[in-house]
């Protein structure tokens, strides 16, 4: 199977590299690429030859969040269509999030919003010394909504409020403290990060290694559906009140929106 914004690729060890590929996009998350994502999600879970999944991004930039289309689209939709998107965004993040098989960020540049919700749900990431997160949607009137349950879990409530609601970005080693990251390292050292984390699981047993992982997303924080829905009302919500509609339209005009204090 071929995917126009991804690539997958396999090797002789039964290590897939999963590859956000919309370069010049900034891998932002377009409809596509989620539905992209999800399907590549289940064709790797099914996959016995895999053994171990690297999720990463092609060019300067991990994931910059929501592609500007699907925001425009957003902005035009009913509530029933905002509502489908948000859903599916989330059982995107649940396909990965569910994936047996350890699935480690490659975090080779900046990553925001969607692309924050992506590394919380990855067993481990490692990133780049000087690249720069955010849960930047405030800024536009929204919320990290349906990225939030995956979000919260990774942080924990305390941290993820140091960065949740204000919109600022932080760079690697702040990443690190907060959980996000497992190390931050410099631009040449990536790969060689990457492979640490990769190669013990060549020596464990598959079926062992699901069923552990399993095990931890069960004792941990619940993300079942009615917190996924809950995330998409909240959205929904957000899309709905005036605030989305000044900060969006700010946005795409290039000025402050109303409520920006200088």
């Amino acid at each position: 199977m071929s995917y126009d914004t991804l690539r997958l690729d396999t090797d002789a060890r039964g290590v897939a590299t999963l590859t956000l590929n919309r370069p010049d996009k900034h891998n932002a998350l377009s409809a596509q690429m989620i539905d992209e994502l999800t399907q590549a999600a289940g064709r790797l879970a099914a996959d016995d030859a895999v053994r171990v999944v690297v999720l990463t991004g092609a060019g300067a930039s991990f994931c910059a969040g929501g592609d500007l289309g699907w925001m425009r689209d957003q902005m035009a939709a009913d509530s029933a269509t905002r509502a489908a998107g948000a859903r599916a965004l989330a059982g995107m993040l649940g396909a990965l999030d569910s994936l047996p098989k350890p699935l480690i960020g490659r975090i080779q540049g900046q990553a925001f919003g969607g692309g924050i919700g992506m590394m919380s749900v990855c067993d481990v990431a490692v990133g780049v010394s000087g690249a720069r997160f955010g849960l930047t949607e405030t800024r536009l009137g929204l919320i990290p909504a349906t990225i939030g349950p995956y979000v919260v879990a990774r942080m924990g409530g305390a941290m993820a409020r140091r960065v949740f609601m204000s919109s600022r970005r932080f760079d690697a080693e702040e990443a690190v403290a907060l959980g996000l990251l497992a190390r931050a390292v410099e631009g040449h050292a990536l790969d060689a990060a990457v492979e640490a984390e990769v190669a013990p699981y060549l020596s464990c047993a598959p079926r062992a290694v699901a069923a552990a992982k399993r095990l931890t997303r069960e004792l941990g924080p619940v993300i079942d559906a009615a917190a996924v829905e809950h995330s998409v009302r909240a959205l929904v919500a957000c899309w709905e009140d005036a605030e989305a509609a000044e900060g969006i339209s700010a946005f795409f005009e290039r000025r402050a929106p109303t409520w920006a204090v200088d």
